[in-house]
């Protein structure tokens, strides 16, 4: 058993989406485990391991050979496979021991696609069954059957299907045994469950549907081992945000564990490009950008030195300065350095007086970025040039000597009126 979990939790680690939020789940009469609303606060190890999920592969076993994935066939590492009994007693003991508040369970494809969504789906039930109210992600098999997504979605709390590769060329370049509509047919299934469970309360009924994936679904996209642009990748997120309702799409830094001709050659994972990426994928979900916005057939990749909020700002000198005092909450929350709880606290204090530059940093604003940007009593004159050539520095500095003087005075509000 030691060696198994050893084989499969390695081979687990390259899978990023798997951390849990958006649960209501209760713990069931005379059960254990919670899977509660606000969701499970979990802390990353260096290789990727979620800490507080027992994060496992059913099996590594694959009928697949994927360029990019360490467990393809031709892959000459050790194999394992558990049964059903293994990771539920497994699941219910590392959490008896208070080791983990739930379970991520994927797999390798090493029988049909049907067999392996099925096993995976005992495990959830038998879960369930035995009293386990804790989080429980399970990855939905491209290819299984609309039935057993149906099935798995009744007892796991969040699913999920990886796209992995973001275009179908490269998919059938690096995986030609795969293509897009296996993976988009269980999403479509997994859609069409949550919105007939968000419909459910509105009926007249004693007794609730069960709920269905409470946490919604999720998908993971490799970056850099295909030559697809970010103009790409974020149309392609955007896509899956609005056409399937997703929670997340995870972006995967490529790791070289392959050696394969088809593939890059690359010294490192392409981190800052997948920081960037998870960047702008905020500005989408929480900022009210839109992809074109963030990036065009003029700039389809984004800035490796400027994160994207603020390369937007600077080729969009127009919207700035933005008065603090009067502007509304969306031309607010598109200022460099300010965040969606800063904006939030900027037009509530602005009730009670005029908001000022000695005001911003208790509000939570990066000053650094947001005060070349800012009209509002208190600023420096010398932050009115708004010429990128100007600012641009003034951002990627790591402190300007302005900034410097500025925040050395920061409680001094003579020479801050004065300014």
């Amino acid at each position: 058993m030691q060696k198994k979990l050893a084989i499969l939790s390695a081979a687990a680690k390259y899978d990023v989406s798997c951390s849990s939020s958006g649960s209501r789940r209760n713990t069931p009469t005379g059960g254990m485990g919670n899977a509660a609303y606000s969701g499970i606060c979990h802390s990353f190890a260096e290789d990727g391991r979620c800490i507080s999920l027992l994060k496992i592969l059913f099996s590594n076993v694959c009928r697949y050979d994927c360029a990019y994935c360490a467990n393809r066939r031709t892959n000459d590492i050790p194999r394992a496979t558990f049964t059903v009994r293994e990771v539920v007693d497994l699941t219910l003991e590392f959490y008896r021991r208070n080791l983990i508040e739930g379970l991520f369970l994927s797999s390798g494809v090493f029988g049909s696609p049907d067999a392996v969504m099925e096993a995976l789906v005992r495990v959830a039930a038998t879960l369930r069954q035995e009293g386990f109210g804790g989080y429980i992600h399970l990855k939905a098999i491209p290819g299984a059957s609309p039935e057993l997504i149906r099935r798995a979605g009744l007892h796991a709390d969040r699913l999920s299907v990886n796209i992995e590769i973001p275009s179908e060329d490269s998919l059938k370049r690096l995986a030609p045994e795969k293509d897009f509509a296996s993976v988009l047919a269980p999403m479509g299934s997994i859609r069409q469950g949550i919105l007939e469970q968000k419909g459910e309360p509105h009926r007249r009924s004693r007794t609730p549907a069960p709920l269905f994936a409470p946490a919604g679904q999720t998908t993971q996209l490799i970056v850099g081992a295909t030559p697809e642009n970010d103009l790409h990748i974020l149309k392609l997120a955007s896509g899956l945000y609005h056409g399937q309702g997703l929670k997340r799409v995870y972006y995967s830094g490529y790791i070289p564990v392959n050696r394969d001709v088809r593939l890059p050659t690359l010294s490192a994972p392409p981190l800052l490009r997948e920081n960037r990426l998870y960047q702008a994928d905020w500005l989408m979900r929480f900022y009210k950008f839109t992809v074109d916005e963030i990036v065009d057939p003029l700039h389809p990749d984004l800035d490796p030195e400027l994160d994207p909020k603020a390369a937007w700002a600077l080729r969009h000198p127009e919207a700035f300065p933005v008065d603090l005092n009067h502007a509304d909450y969306e031309t607010i929350l598109r200022v460099p350095g300010i965040g969606v709880r800063s904006a939030q606290r900027i037009v509530t204090g602005r009730r009670y007086g005029t908001v000022r530059l000695e005001h911003l940093k208790r509000l939570g604003v990066a000053l650094k970025r947001a005060i070349p940007f800012l009209q509002l009593p208190g600023a420096l004159p010398s932050f009115r040039d708004l010429r990128p050539e100007r600012i641009r520095p003034l951002l990627l500095s790591s402190r300007s000597r302005i900034e410097s003087t500025q925040l050395s005075l920061f409680d001094t509000p003579l020479l801050l009126s004065h300014g």
